[in-house]
């Protein structure tokens, strides 16, 4: 179990009196490293609500060996999401072998560290993420680096790659419907969905790249503003992108789709979430359904009380 907080701490420990082998845990600690990216997915800053304190560490640390039936076995810490800078990798190393050493002075022997993941991808040509394997390097040396200054045995390294593995590997396909042209301002074009199948851009402002798909050697002519289906004027997938003239029933593709949007998606104003194939040479097989009306409303219920049972009218 991965412990955040001091009450899964104690509540654990209490589960733990009642199991007939000790319960093996990981704490979640701050590491109090800032990192560029959108406020709402940095996570490893000490004004954040994930994970212990470092300053709570001593008791934190007190409270588990006094505890025989926990037996902790590792720390875990993320510094944030879709980073493009290696040094916050570069700091985490030297920051988590601190807490090895703490945690050694109480008696608790850790073998296993989660680095966490953040990682980011390229959504746009600007972007300029670091690779994987840059990444790898970063971490498994600075780890590897501390422990010999330190004189500690390598811990078992774990690391949550997520989005850097899958965001680049599928993309949302809409269909364009209506435009709307402000003289002096800009070009609107709709398609049949938005914010409740990919929230991030109104939720951090995401940028993305897109295609007309039926047409992808038609020169870019106008900028226009992609806009979401929901009644929310901050709907808006894509704001002033280069494309062809898009006319209704274009298929407009945009890019990296694969994390964070799925898995955050909803059913704002009833709409219904799209489904999803899986695409292998030139095959393409279903993966999800796409939701039905009736999906979205099996769960409503009526009370009897508001149910008229007066048929004469």
């Amino acid at each position: 179990a991965s412990v955040d907080n001091w009450l899964e701490l104690q509540t654990t420990a209490q589960l733990a009196e009642q199991s007939s082998a000790p319960i093996r845990i990981m704490l979640r600690v701050t590491p109090g490293i800032e990192c560029h990216t959108h406020e709402y997915i940095q996570t490893g800053h000490l004004d954040s609500k994930f994970g212990f304190d470092p300053e709570q560490l001593d008791a934190v640390f007190e409270f588990v060996s006094q505890q025989p039936k926990l037996n902790c076995i590792g720390l875990h810490a993320h510094i944030g999401s879709q980073i493009f800078e290696l040094q916050p990798h570069t700091d985490l190393p030297g920051v988590m072998t601190q807490w090895l050493l703490q945690a050694k002075q109480y008696g608790i022997s850790i073998t296993e560290l989660d680095v966490g993941g953040g990682l980011g991808i390229r959504y746009t040509q600007t972007d300029d993420p670091p690779s994987i394997e840059q990444w790898v390097q970063t971490v498994s040396k600075g780890i590897e680096a501390a422990c010999q200054t330190h004189n500690l045995p390598l811990p078992k390294l774990i690391a949550e790659p997520g989005r850097s593995l899958i965001g680049s590997a599928c993309i949302t396909a809409y269909t364009v419907g209506s435009s709307k042209t402000v003289p002096g301002i800009r070009t609107y074009i709709a398609v049949d969905g938005g914010m409740s199948d990919n929230p991030r851009p109104i939720t951090y402002q995401s940028s993305y790249e897109a295609i007309i798909a039926n047409r992808l050697s038609a020169p870019a002519t106008q900028t226009v503003t992609v806009a979401g289906k929901h009644c929310e004027s901050g709907d808006i997938v894509i704001k002033d992108i280069s494309l062809p003239e898009a006319m209704a029933g274009d298929t407009l593709v945009v890019m990296a789709t694969g994390a964070y949007n799925y898995s955050m998606a909803s059913n704002y104003n009833r709409v219904p979430r799209p489904a999803a194939v899986i695409v292998q040479d030139g095959s393409a097989s279903l993966i999800l359904q796409r939701e039905t009306y009736d999906d979205l409303i099996q769960y409503d219920c009526i009370p009897d009380h508001l149910i008229s049972h007066d048929h004469t009218h």
